[in-house]
């Protein structure tokens, strides 16, 4: 995909809240609860400010037209954004309960699913309001209710995906040996943004012995010759996430840092090899771990082998053992095994994947072969 996308129309937030509403009455659910955040986003294209202690609150349930409760003083933003079209909008004004505007459009004794990020003081709000409700959230009560993904979104993913490749291609050109991690790392995030990215979520610089821990910050270590650096890195392009991991050598490594970056290469590829419709998530984990114990480091692989990506960087699925939710196509998620020696280095290959009609799809394709860095 070139150039900028066309932005999602309110026909396309509409066939969302209804797909959810239909989810979550499948699931056995009164209803869907969704509060600012990413869920918020994905379903009606409004992104009020997330830290308001003010309700904002999506109401969707099957038989039922969406609503969308506000602030009074948010209501004109709210009018603006491109999903409101499909909506049904009540304020509420400061000074007034925002739970007595909300309790009518509720089954006063049903279950609910909530986005994850509700505050807390909402829910409780609405428990006070109507006590015979109960709650369950939406990573729990309906897990892929974004993990299938449609064409423009798939574009979407897969522009992501070209611009952190593109990044990874340039970071190779830069000094490592000499700088401080945080010094690569503040690189990384240029060039995300250079090549598009309008949000930088992380960028992991863990060199020598801080590549052991997998979410390592980037911090003041120099970076030193003979130095392994795991490089993770990603964020948001057109409202859609990239994430890739690639591990580097501060010149020519070891016998041994050679040998562990092919054992987590190999691993990778027969994970990715393993995608395809109908086998489960965590046969994908499976993978992947049997290839590195096998090599006598299972013990060093000590996260998950993937979870999904969309509007966040992180969402289900995640690729991990009791994880049975079968493929389909149109998930993606991230493959990313990894081994990891404490006090001396550690190396992680990622790309993110898209399920296809038979197999897979990397959304990533820069060489997975150790870089040599200067």
């Amino acid at each position: 995909m070139t150039g900028t996308p066309a932005p999602f129309t309110a026909d396309d937030y509409r066939a969302r809240m209804e797909r959810a509403a239909r989810a979550a009455d499948a699931a056995g659910l009164a209803g869907v609860l969704v509060a600012p955040g990413p869920d918020l986003v994905w379903l009606t294209g409004y992104a009020p400010p997330a830290a308001t202690e003010r309700l904002t609150l999506l109401v969707l349930a099957a038989g039922q037209d969406p609503v969308l409760i506000v602030p009074a003083l948010e209501a004109p933003d709210a009018e603006k954004a491109v999903g409101a079209p499909a909506l049904e909008l009540r304020d509420w004004i400061d000074g007034k309960d925002p739970y007595t505007t909300t309790a009518p459009l509720l089954d006063a004794s049903g279950r609910f699913g909530v986005s994850d990020n509700a505050w807390a003081l909402h829910l409780l709000g609405l428990q006070k309001e109507l006590p015979g409700t109960s709650y369950v959230s939406l990573s729990e009560g309906l897990p892929m209710l974004r993990a299938v993904k449609d064409g423009a979104e798939l574009d979407r993913l897969a522009a992501a995906g070209a611009a952190a490749d593109a990044t990874y291609e340039e970071i190779l050109k830069v000094a490592f040996a000499g700088r401080r991690e945080s010094d690569v790392a503040g690189d990384l995030a240029d060039l995300l943004r250079h090549f598009g990215h309008e949000q930088v979520d992380f960028t992991v610089v863990g060199s020598g012995p801080n590549g052991a821990s997998p979410h390592h910050e980037a911090g003041p270590r120099v970076i030193e010759h003979g130095d392994t650096v795991v490089l993770d890195f990603g964020g948001l392009k057109h409202g859609y996430g990239s994430d890739t991991s690639r591990t580097v050598h501060v010149g020519e490594p070891g016998a041994e840092e050679q040998r562990v970056h092919d054992v987590v290469r190999a691993a990778q590829q027969a994970a990715f090899e393993a995608v395809r419709p109908g086998i489960a998530c965590q046969d994908v984990d499976r993978v992947a771990r049997a290839h590195i114990t096998e090599a006598g480091y299972g013990d060093r692989f000590i996260h998950r082998t993937g979870h999904g990506i969309g509007v966040t960087t992180h969402e289900p699925p995640y690729m991990i053992e009791g994880e049975k939710q079968l493929l389909v196509p149109g998930m993606c998620f991230s493959v990313e095994p990894g081994i990891y020696l404490p006090g001396r280095f550690g190396v992680r290959i990622e790309d993110i994947v898209t399920v296809t009609e038979d197999g897979g799809r990397r959304l990533n394709d820069t060489p997975r072969e150790m870089a040599v860095v200067n």
